[in-house]
């Protein structure tokens, strides 16, 4: 393996454990359509030890890294703390197409990477470092797509599709106009047959028609032929890889409350389960799902009363109690364990205020 030159002329370099990685490639950007969509970086590790993996990791995940390593590292450190100079990192951009600014900072992020990884050895011992570079489990089960940027230039070759038995597929046909009011969502028109992948939950699936593939209520469909037993993501049940990690949806329930009633939605995002979003892309998703502007996020405390969430630590503590709560609770497997309650923002009549 040829390591960059800095490391290879530190004396103790040798002393290095191999789980140590040495270089970083972003191999790909990916789409991911969670409480917002945005774009995460594929990246090739290699380690001194010579293993390769891939991670995924969103420039947010960049962005903290640093924070925390100039806090440590830099000149303005605390007392008692070595001190080298670290690499630049590319700033935030508020505005522009996503999937272009996420293009744009490939090569400055690969240079970032590049850099972090010249640094002194007492550095890369860190464990800021180490668990940023470090596989997870999610790591692991991911499936990567293209990675394009590995891949060497080849021509192209006419590939032949395997012919299907459309007659024996599960499928089902629309028997109402279906309009998906989210990303992830297929839209129908009565009549339409769709191919059916598997079952989200207890009133969702997943199919494919005319070569687009989302979830749509089986309440607006009639069943032609079922899925096999076991093609679910319901709790007691297996998908069809009979592991869960394989699922891409995670559900949401969330309600809206008004004065002529409740509001009830299932809304599924490309996220796992563990995910903690933030107060502002919680917000964003709750305005675009209700389509109410002036409206307050909320949930249910282990008293069952109405908690108003302000900040992302009031996210962290909802999600903290539900994992405290949430065996108690019979759910599906893929739904969060927490459960988001939308007031109108001036009502404050939803809100115990007895002492």
């Amino acid at each position: 393996m040829s390591l960059p030159q800095q490391l290879r002329d530190e004396s103790d370099f040798d002393q290095l454990p191999d789980n140590i990685p040495v270089t970083a490639t972003i191999a790909d950007i990916e789409e991911k359509k969670g409480f917002i969509v945005y774009y995460r970086f594929v990246i090739e590790v290699k380690t001194k030890g010579n293993s390769k993996y891939l991670i995924y990791r969103r420039y947010r995940q960049f962005f903290a890294l640093h924070q925390n390593l100039e806090l440590k590292y830099s000149a303005e450190a605390q007392l008692g703390y070595y001190t080298c100079q670290l690499p630049t990192l590319p700033g935030k951009v508020f505005m522009g197409n996503k999937k272009e600014i996420a293009e744009s900072r490939i090569p400055e992020l690969n240079n970032y990477m590049k850099r972090l990884l010249c640094l002194p050895t007492w550095v890369l011992l860190d464990d800021l470092i180490r668990m940023f570079f470090y596989q997870t489990e999610l790591d692991s089960q991911q499936v990567p797509r293209a990675l394009r940027r590995l891949r060497p230039p080849t021509r192209k070759v006419k590939t032949v599709k395997p012919k299907t038995d459309l007659l024996s597929a599960p499928r089902a046909e629309a028997v109402f106009d279906f309009s998906g009011s989210g990303r992830l969502e297929l839209s129908l028109k009565a009549g339409d047959v769709i191919f059916l992948l598997r079952r989200v939950n207890a009133d969702w699936l997943e199919g494919t028609v005319r070569d687009k593939t989302g979830i749509f209520p089986e309440s607006f469909v009639n069943i032609i032929k079922p899925l096999p037993e076991g093609d679910t993501d319901e709790e007691g049940g297996a998908s069809k890889s009979g592991n869960r990690a394989q699922s891409s949806y995670s559900c949401l329930r969330c309600y809206l409350l008004q004065p002529e009633g409740i509001d009830t939605r299932d809304i599924c995002v490309e996220e796992d389960l563990s995910i903690q979003p933030s107060y502002k892309d919680l917000l964003s998703q709750m305005r675009g799902v209700f389509q109410v502007e002036d409206i307050a996020l909320n949930y249910r405390d282990p008293e069952g009363d109405l908690i108003r969430i302000l900040d992302d630590e009031d996210v962290a503590l909802m999600v903290q109690e539900s994992k405290q709560t949430g065996s108690k609770v019979k759910r599906p497997v893929n739904q969060f364990p927490w459960e988001l309650l939308v007031t109108h923002a001036k009502d404050l009549t939803v809100y115990n205020t007895e002492y």
